[in-house]
């Protein structure tokens, strides 16, 4: 049996981060096991070119909930990235950290060391700013962020004088020192590539030689002494293998794959367990549950001006666009379609944002979901508004099916489950309406195609949001951080709960979703994370 001083499971955004730190000094041994292969794929580093990659199961794990009754009756399609990078290498690349407040929240819930103050020199430690170094912001970090303020489609601006004209406050920083309001999205790419934690930590560091990577291998188990986590079991080249951690084991796996992991491993709610033959390491009921999810509905408009749609749809645009993205690294190909939006209050009575909002200058009405393709948009003029609650207050839960960890787990996200989001939901419809009655925006609307105007009632919005609301891509909380261990998987270092020398650092972790995109928060825990493990490993 080979060993390491620390093992890590899963190379995706937070596992190229961790891996990365703590090689760093050179003086420990690092591995680290993923079970997808190679992210040097156009699809991946193209930064438009994620449409390509939402059913391609060689990077996808491609997951699929059970079914929601609260949403008609359907599934939902969760696609998580198998591939160096993971989700962060197959994602929409937009970069929110979240309302501070979220994090005084996961301080309040008895997280010490997790408030603003606490993770925000994480935040700046990671970044490498194009608004270069403030007291919000890092410059000379690994990952970069790129402001596209100037370079977003004109349109997006329309979006952004109806929103003022509604009492919404602009705001050219999401991440700034006054995040509240409207404005365009910051993204990770660097000179038109994707930045994924993968090209911004893991890559550099593979240059060490106390770093290694293992690609194609798939972690079966943990393996324990007594209650003491000692290595792993994984599977390679259709082969079992297994690795000693003389520190550490750091499951990375993310918000499906770590509870999976730790259940058929023997950490997880006992009966469940037992019922499928798995020896119990330590009974741990919590794992696996606390899962959360931001849900979005969007909202389709023809126009009477150009959009995307007419860039990418012809052929001519195409290959105008990808001449100039050969030629610049620029251009619509160099962008996410995600590019306005914004944090705003649904009434004065909030004390917080409880709404974030999309505005996309591109639309796939045409498209099928199973057939999407984010190079082929509507053969007409047309954009996208979208929504979702900023903190959702349903809680769904995860579970093993099979003792087998190829076997996907079920997933139920138990969407709509409270009075509280069914309200965000008929609250969110009205929003996205009244936007698109506002002038400007209203002067270049010429029919809302999807839903339609035929639905009108607050009831019928809501059956609409039920039939068509689906995930943002946002699973966290199922390995979930607290001081209760009956509620709860880690504790405030991150180490699980009844058992030694394993941690999760992950965004299974987030007690509470943040409001926003997750992957920067995932960096933040990643970055703080790995500063535990070599600040307690100074202390041993």
């Amino acid at each position: 049996m080979d060993s390491f001083d620390y093992v890590i499971v899963g190379a995706g955004t937070a596992g190229c981060v961790v891996a990365s730190r703590l090689s760093e000094d050179g003086k420990a041994n690092v591995l680290v096991l993923e079970a997808g292969g190679t992210d040097r794929t156009v699809w991946i580093q193209l930064p438009i070119g994620y449409g390509r990659t939402f059913f391609d199961r060689s990077i996808n794990w491609m997951y699929d909930t059970e079914i929601e009754p609260n949403l008609d009756g359907r599934t939902s399609y969760w696609p998580r990235g198998k591939v160096i990078g993971g989700s962060g290498s197959i994602n929409a690349m937009v970069y929110v950290r979240g309302r501070p407040e979220d994090f005084e929240d996961w301080k309040a819930m008895g997280n010490s060391g997790w408030g603003w103050d606490d993770v925000l020199p994480y935040f700046r430690k990671s970044e490498d700013h194009d608004g270069g170094e403030t007291s919000h912001h890092g410059k000379g970090g690994p990952i970069h962020v790129t402001d596209i303020s100037k370079r977003a489609h004109p349109i997006c601006q329309t979006f952004i004088e109806t929103a003022k004209g509604l009492g919404y406050a602009y705001t050219p920083d999401f991440n700034g020192p006054s995040g509240e309001g409207v404005g365009i999205y910051q993204i990770n790419t660097d000179k038109g590539f994707r930045a994924s934690s993968a090209n911004a930590f893991l890559r550099p560091a593979l240059r060490r030689k106390n770093l290694t990577l293992r690609t194609k291998a798939q972690v079966t188990r943990i393996l324990f002494e007594g209650k003491t986590a000692v290595g792993l079991e994984y599977r390679q080249g259709g082969k079992l293998h297994t690795v000693r951690a003389k520190r550490e084991v750091i499951l990375c796996g993310g918000s499906i794959n770590s509870p999976q992991l730790l259940q058929v491993s023997g950490i997880g709610d006992g009966a469940l367990l037992q019922s499928l033959g798995i020896p119990v390491v330590h009974d741990a009921p919590a794992v696996g549950q606390n899962l959360q999810d931001h849900l979005a509905v969007s909202y389709f408009y023809k126009c009477s001006v150009p959009t995307l749609n007419d860039e990418l749809g012809p052929w001519h645009g195409k290959v105008k666009a990808g001449l100039h993205y050969l030629l610049n690294r620029g251009g619509p190909l160099s962008m996410s379609v995600n590019q306005g939006g914004g944090f705003v209050r649904s009434s004065p009575d909030k004390t917080r944002p409880d709404l974030q909002l999309y505005f996309s200058p591109v639309s796939y009405t045409k498209t099928s979901l199973a057939k999407r393709e984010l190079l082929n948009p509507d053969p007409f003029s047309a954009f996208l508004l979208s929504f979702n609650a900023c903190r959702p207050t349903s809680r769904g839960h995860l579970a093993i099916i099979s003792p087998d960890p190829s076997v996907y787990p079920s997933i139920k996200p138990n969407y709509l489950s409270t009075e509280k989001d069914v309200s965000d939901a008929v609250i969110g419809n009205r929003l996205l309406r009244t936007i698109a009655a506002s002038a400007p925006l209203s002067d270049i609307i010429t029919e809302e195609l999807v839903p339609g105007s035929h639905l009108k009632t607050d009831e019928d919005l809501l059956d609409d949001f039920r039939k068509r609301a689906d995930t943002v891509y946002h699973p966290v909380g199922t390995c979930m951080m607290g001081l209760d261990p009956a509620l709860s998987v880690v504790d405030a270092r991150l180490k699980v709960h009844g058992v030694k020398k394993l941690r999760v650092i992950d965004a299974s972790i987030f007690p509470t979703v943040t409001s926003g995109n997750t992957n920067a928060p995932t960096v933040m825990v990643a970055e703080k994370g790995a500063a535990m493990v070599l600040e307690d490993a100074h202390l041993a």
